[in-house]
């Protein structure tokens, strides 16, 4: 009765070993009919090649003039006559506003009318004197009362010519804020004046970076309100002291500003050269896969798949960054020249994956693009 059972329980273990083994070989086959390998991603690529970059730091900085100073009335008095336009380019020494002087050179012409009296008493007094007639502290007193006529006359005279303002410099109004008419308190606004060429930037360096700027050196800047222009520089002076707050140390440089383009207050890029040239390999910022835990880039390379097929494929290869100009990023290491490097599309792949190579569209990859109007 057991062996019976055994080989009853055998033969039901068989049958269903044959049975799981002749499913398996159907699912198999299914899966075989109705498999799907998905297409290569398309992508751009360029060729690695090696440069060597000036190292430097990018820094913000503001422009501030050379000489600039707000115009104002040096005396009280009326507006009488305006002899400039807002925003007009001026020269050392062109009248920009007379005051009115009227009661000035009123009070003018009695004091002359004084000293030339004076003089004229003090003339006889003189030969009264040398003839013995007069004592010695009249003609002292005569010679007094002119010298006191001929101050008050010089006096005179100088507050007239306060009341005719002048451009101390040369440069370019801003605007005016005087009228015809108003009058004008001592201090009294006139107008804005800066000299906007040459013009200086002022801009901040960490402090472990300040014996690697020396005056003379030159500086590279530019601004966002004038796309693809750049303006150079060289550095003429470093402040003696470190901000404590925050560790910069300030620096200022000269730029030539013929077009004045630049103008004081604004914010502009500024590229500082700092240490040794660095070698990088530049690439589109586009071929840079960024991630917390590295940033990356996709190499083309031919492969083999489980079938022994070669196909084109790619493989990431974490990078070291050192630096951007423009549209390009600079790879320090992680890959080598010659590499054929994915441009575009590396959201998309992973390693190993297949790609078709199509190259008609490349990303911008300058180093000093300029903007298109659209």
């Amino acid at each position: 009765m057991v062996k019976r059972l055994i080989l009853m329980l055998l033969i039901v273990a068989a049958v269903v070993a044959g049975l799981a083994y002749f499913k398996t070989r159907q699912i198999q086959a299914a899966m075989k009919q109705f498999s799907f390998t998905p297409p290569p991603e398309s992508v751009t690529t360029i060729t690695a090649a090696e440069q060597t970059w000036p190292s430097s730091i990018n820094v913000v900085g503001t422009m501030a003039a050379v000489h600039g100073v707000t115009v104002s009335a040096d005396l009280p008095g009326t507006v009488d006559q305006i002899f400039f336009d807002s925003g007009r380019a001026v020269k050392q020494g062109d009248v920009l506003l007379e005051q009115d002087t009227r009661q000035e050179r009123a009070q003018l012409a009695s004091l002359e009318a004084t000293r030339d009296l004076n003089k004229i008493n003090f003339e006889r007094m003189q030969q009264l004197s040398k003839e013995g007639v007069i004592s010695k502290m009249d003609y002292d007193k005569a010679a007094a009362d002119l010298k006191q006529s001929d101050a008050n006359v010089a006096e005179i005279k100088a507050n007239i010519d306060r009341k005719t303002i002048h451009a101390p410099f040369s440069g370019v109004l801003g605007i005016r804020q005087a009228n015809l008419g108003q009058y004008l308190a001592a201090g009294a606004a006139i107008v804005a004046l800066q000299s906007v060429d040459p013009i200086y930037v002022n801009f901040g360096i960490p402090q472990q970076n300040v014996g690697e700027v020396k005056v003379g050196e030159t500086i590279r800047l530019t601004s966002d309100s004038l796309p693809g222009t750049t303006f150079t520089g060289r550095v003429n002076a470093l402040d003696s002291t470190v901000d404590p707050s925050t560790r910069n140390i300030q620096i200022q440089a000269t730029v030539a500003n013929p077009k004045g383009l630049l103008r004081p207050g604004m914010f502009v890029q500024v590229d500082v050269g700092v240490g040794t040239p660095l070698k990088v390999i530049p690439l589109p910022a586009s071929a840079i896969n960024y991630a917390p835990f590295g940033n990356s880039v996709y190499v083309v390379s031919e492969m083999k798949g489980p079938d022994g097929k070669a196909f084109q494929g790619v493989q990431q290869h974490f990078v070291k960054l050192q630096g951007s100009r423009g549209d390009q990023v600079g790879v320090a290491s992680g890959i080598n020249p010659g590499d054929v490097v994915v441009t575009s599309g590396v959201f998309k792949l992973r390693n190993g994956a297949a790609v078709a190579v199509n190259n008609s569209v490349q990303p911008s990859n300058s180093s000093a693009p300029k903007v298109e109007d659209n």
